[in-house]
């Protein structure tokens, strides 16, 4: 340890004299005072465009240190985006749109779960197949957080839809039977009335100033557009991920409307994991600076705004880790490496890095910010337990008082919002408790993995669809909505007095895709889909 010590020192001393041979190794060697020595760069990762760093860079030149600073391309990519919108004289916010749709617009106000109102909202909407005379052959099909009214191509949108093998004649959704029609759910933007919409009482983008949204609300809305289409009744609702919430939502909320639901990849209450996963996409979103509390629409006073779109990557990407496997990426990309001759990279470098980025920057203007809040929020109330429905039956008896009120005076009140519509954090923050030991999560009654049995308050929540057939599908692979969760709804439908439930688990030996499947199996899921329709 001495002598190497003892070199590094030798090394760290500048030499009054070095060893230069300026015409190569066969000119005469000539005796050069050097004022500092410096080691050569190596070229590890590609840096930014130029080859240097940016003018107001953070990174100090290596002058004298041991090794030189890495390169962040990855980083570069982000900050080269930003300055591109804020270079923009006619505002960086994209169009968020999925092609052309049909539009339904209610005039009538939509009273919400947490007391806010939408004086009047639209819904997108597209629709194949024929409804039939007595409109009784319609399904209504529930999407997912992200997706659009867009799932099966159509004339004026010949794009392939989110489910384009799934729609279409002598598919799992027969359109030579069935009238099928897909929504994107408000609070969304593609179409539907979200935090980018425009507020009547002002003209103004709602921004966050948008009320807090429920499932139930979501599903209300999408009542009244079959109220437009004198649908009475449903010949099925069909959904995955959160469109499986939705489905079971709309029996619950009408079960005479609802002949049958499907549940695909779902639950019938948000667990602690996925509102966590939830948790983390919003709040990597919200430190971005560019969010702004919300208000990053470009406006009459500021017109060059820059979307959050960092936050928007980094969500996608925390996302994208739970919508597939572990078993698919063993298989995909296993432990390799994008370029195994470089260097190891803070950047992107392992294949999976290379996935998840691009997944990131793929999507992160493809959807707007506030949206994703609102609609994650949503699914982390989503709670189908008797008590929880009947605090939200309460909640709306005494917050119907108040629509008249603000419907007349057309603008919003503060106050009465911070009353009806806001969320709070708790007074007393989360400390851990000395008592919780092994003993206590024993006996806890909230340990649906290990017991068939469901709560009682969920079977009391869900006697309404006593009567009406079910399909509930689950995915082995599934770390977003794990298979235990669709058991639950089984269970629970079950002891409900559901005599007509199909409940089919696909393990891993069927599918690898994890909470994706129902977006890619087209022969388990679609299979199993077509024969419970039929």
């Amino acid at each position: 340890m001495a002598s190497a010590r003892s070199f590094i020192r030798a090394a760290a001393r500048p030499s009054p004299l070095s060893v230069h041979r300026p015409g190569g190794p066969n000119v005469p060697l000539i005796a050069r005072p050097v004022v500092q020595q410096r080691m050569p760069v190596r070229r590890l990762h590609r840096e930014n465009s130029k080859g240097t760093q940016p003018a107001d860079s953070p990174i100090k030149p290596d002058i004298g240190s041991s090794n030189p600073a890495l390169s962040f391309p990855c980083l570069d990519a982000v900050e080269s985006r930003s300055a591109t919108f804020s270079a923009r004289s006619s505002g960086p916010e994209p169009s968020y749109t999925s092609g052309e749709h049909e539009t339904f617009h209610s005039s009538e106000p939509l009273l919400l779960d947490w007391g806010g109102i939408l004086p009047e909202f639209d819904i997108a909407w597209e629709a194949w197949g024929t409804l039939n005379a007595d409109r009784s052959n319609a399904i209504l099909l529930h999407t997912g957080l992200s997706a659009s009214s867009h799932a099966h191509s159509t004339v004026s949108n010949p794009k392939p839809g989110w489910w384009e093998k799934f729609i279409g004649p002598d598919l799992p959704l027969d359109t030579s039977k069935y009238f099928v029609i897909c929504t994107n759910v408000i609070g969304g933007c593609y179409g539907s009335t979200g935090p980018s919409s425009k507020d009547p009482a002002n003209g103004q983008r709602y921004a966050t100033r948008f009320p807090i949204l429920t499932m139930e609300d979501m599903v209300r809305a999408q009542f009244k557009l079959l109220d437009h289409l004198k649908i009475q009744r449903l010949y099925a609702s069909v959904g995955s991920s959160m469109g499986g919430m939705q489905s079971l939502a709309a029996g619950v909320l009408a079960p005479d409307r609802v002949g049958r639901i499907a549940s695909i990849s779902g639950c019938a209450r948000s667990h602690p994991y996925s509102i966590a996963l939830r948790h983390t996409q919003r709040q990597v979103l919200m430190v971005d600076p560019n969010w702004a509390r919300g208000f990053y629409y470009p406006d009459d006073t500021n017109t060059n705004r820059v979307p959050p779109h960092a936050g928007m990557k980094l969500a996608r990407e925390i996302a994208t880790v739970t919508y597939r496997s572990g078993p698919e990426w063993e298989q995909r990309f296993g432990r390799r490496r994008a370029d195994p001759r470089r260097p190891p990279a803070l950047c992107p470098d392992f294949l999976i890095e290379t996935y998840l980025d691009h997944a990131g920057e793929k999507w992160c203007l493809e959807y707007d910010a506030n949206s994703l809040l609102y609609i994650s929020k949503a699914m982390d109330l989503f709670d189908l337990g008797a008590a929880h429905q009947s605090m939200t039956r309460e909640r709306r008896g005494e917050n119907m008082a108040h629509i008249v009120e603000k419907l007349a005076q057309h603008k919003r009140d503060a106050d009465m919002d911070d009353a009806t519509c806001s969320l709070t954090l708790p007074e007393i923050p989360y400390e851990e408790q000395p008592e919780t030991d092994q003993q206590t999560l024993s006996q806890s009654q909230e340990r649906p993995r290990t017991s068939s049995v469901p709560p009682e308050d969920l079977v009391k929540g869900m006697a309404d669809l006593a009567s009406t057939p079910a399909l509930v599908m689950g995915v082995a692979s599934d770390i977003l909505f794990p298979a235990w969760q669709q058991r639950e709804i089984a269970d629970t439908l079950r002891r409900a007095g559901n005599r007509s439930v199909t409940h089919i688990e696909l393990g891993e030996d069927k599918s690898l895709f994890g909470h994706d499947t129902f977006l890619l199996d087209l022969e388990n899921v679609g299979g199993a889909l077509k024969r419970f329709l039929a």
